[in-house]
């Protein structure tokens, strides 16, 4: 089928927003090229559990397609086969994209088709910015959680983009972090705008305008899946048929609710390698995702001692066991977690405007990077963790 054959009927599988969203623009979908429509339909399929940025950029992409008709035509100049046209992309986009891309690449059509899509995405970014911020990004990052003394160098990769503190009072650190993030919550409300990750036991702040995510809150799940996984191995069955189960998964499989979070959770843990059973793994692939797809005024990441490396096989064992963590390879962990994390937040709208702060919990070592905050530089400054943060954020 071509998508000048298109019919509202075949979008009856789609959840209700898509679907709207779908028949709203029924012919502006019609006249797009099938090498780049069923790429947007991946996008509008989930629609409903996307987050207000996203939905706000796919509903931006509409108006522009519909102001433009030309800015797809690269796409149309593309050669398809007849059993892409013949495919159920409407209903299964992502699976035709993966067909599309091995189609591209056995046709020596690869080259042709990113050069379209990278002078799409940019004309699309420069006809329609995004709205101002109402205050600069913040991130905050703590690592090191449980760590007694340590030897090795912090902040190795953070230290050329800011200021090194090494003579921090750490008092009530954790909670002071906390109060940052839910006084930003409070003065900027907004749908998933402000959140909370949890690597391992905290309490959650009682904010309504925070959105916490914790990996022990998700205990439950996460066993659900590592069963499910431990199945598949011993099957013998292959990577290929655990990925497709994973990807196949919905929150009722895991008997929780529907909703935007619960599937952004569920994508975490189905999508992530290893965030099933490494809770820094977690912390660093969730704070990717939020970055990339909340875009996030706040962040407050805090990693926590992960279990001991070992076999996939023991590690999936050791799950239904008394864990066996290691703190000091944990520190390691969070450490380049927290620069990963400052260079997602760079990625976004406003990075020049945004602050960041990681620090090593219940020490005195950490790093502040932003407007007016030396780069490379280094403060034996006796300063407590309050002061420093009402500095980053001001």
């Amino acid at each position: 089928m071509l998508p000048s054959e298109l019919q509202a009927a075949q979008f009856s599988g789609y959840p209700p927003q898509a679907r709207q969203l779908a028949i709203d623009h029924l012919d502006l979908l019609r006249r797009l090229p099938l090498a780049f429509l069923p790429l947007l339909l991946r996008e509008l399929i989930a629609y409903d559990w996307k987050f207000p940025a996203e939905r706000r950029e796919l509903d931006s992409q509409f108006l522009y397609l519909a102001g433009l008709r030309q800015s797809t035509a690269p796409f149309a100049q593309l050669r398809l086969s007849n059993e892409l046209e013949r495919a159920n992309w409407v209903n299964e986009p992502a699976q035709f994209s993966e067909q599309l891309t091995a189609h591209l690449w056995a046709t020596h059509q690869i080259d042709q088709f990113r050069t379209a899509a990278v002078d799409y995405v940019h004309k699309l970014n420069a006809a329609n910015p995004p709205p101002p911020l109402p205050a600069p990004r913040l991130g905050l990052v703590l690592i090191g959680q449980g760590v007694g003394e340590n030897r090795y160098r912090l902040f190795r990769k953070l230290r050329p983009h800011g200021t090194y503190f090494n003579r921090l009072n750490p008092a009530d650190g954790r909670k002071v972090l906390l109060e940052a993030v839910t006084a930003r919550a409070a003065a900027y409300p907004a749908p998933f705008a402000h959140w909370y990750l949890e690597g391992g036991v905290g309490e959650s702040p009682d904010c309504a305008g925070l959105t916490c995510l914790s990996y022990r809150g998700l205990d439950s799940a996460r066993a659900q899946i590592v069963s499910d996984m431990t199945k598949v191995m011993e099957s013998g069955i292959g990577p290929e048929a655990l990925r497709t189960k994973l990807a196949r998964m919905t929150p009722q499989d895991l008997g929780i609710r529907d909703g935007v979070l619960n599937r952004f959770q569920l994508s975490v843990l189905t999508e992530g390698s290893g965030t099933q059973i490494y809770s820094t793994t977690f912390v660093q692939w969730a704070a990717r995702e939020l970055l990339r797809r909340a875009q996030p005024m706040t962040l407050l990441a805090r990693f926590a001692p992960r279990l001991k490396e070992q076999s996939i096989k023991d590690l999936l064992a050791q799950e239904r066991q008394k864990p066996q963590l290691d703190p000091d390879g944990s520190l390691r962990d969070g450490d380049m977690g927290a620069y990963y994390t400052w260079l997602n937040q760079q990625r976004l709208p406003g990075a020049e405007q945004a602050r960041f702060l990681a620090w090593f919990e219940d020490h005195g070592e950490a790093v502040v990077i932003g407007p007016g905050i030396k780069s490379g530089a280094a403060s034996s400054e006796a300063i407590g963790l309050k002061e420093l943060v009402s500095r980053v954020v001001a």
